[in-house]
């Protein structure tokens, strides 16, 4: 799969879940946007490329940060540590312990079983 699709598709899924955090239908952001409900069902599925415009459009709606979109969908490592320590830093101490604990041992079985 290519890079651009990736990023389309986990941008989709992103704003998917933005979306239902929002208590929103696809129907509704189709409305606020001055769209279809089959553009905002691509816009979810990864099938077409979001504009800057778009992205804004739809931060404002969800009311979060265009960061947050395009953040929680980057492939890049510094991005992806952003967001993985935005939902850290929201546990208490000894759960991000234990947590760090659990990634650790996830990372070694996965290069040991590669």
């Amino acid at each position: 799969m290519k890079v651009e699709q990736q990023i389309t598709q986990t941008l989709g899924k992103t704003i998917a879940r933005y979306r239902k955090l929002a208590g929103l239908t696809q129907a509704e952001v189709a409305e606020h946007l001055g769209i279809g409900i089959d553009a905002v069902s691509r816009m979810e599925r990864g099938s077409i490329v979001i504009n800057v415009v778009r992205l804004f459009e739809l931060a404002t709606l969800f009311n979060c940060d265009v960061a947050d979109l395009v953040t929680e969908s980057s492939p890049r490592i510094t991005d992806q540590l952003l967001y993985l320590n935005k939902l850290i830093k929201a546990l208490p101490l000894n759960d991000r312990n234990e947590l760090i604990f659990l990634i650790k041992q996830l990372i070694e079985w996965k290069n040991n079983h590669h």
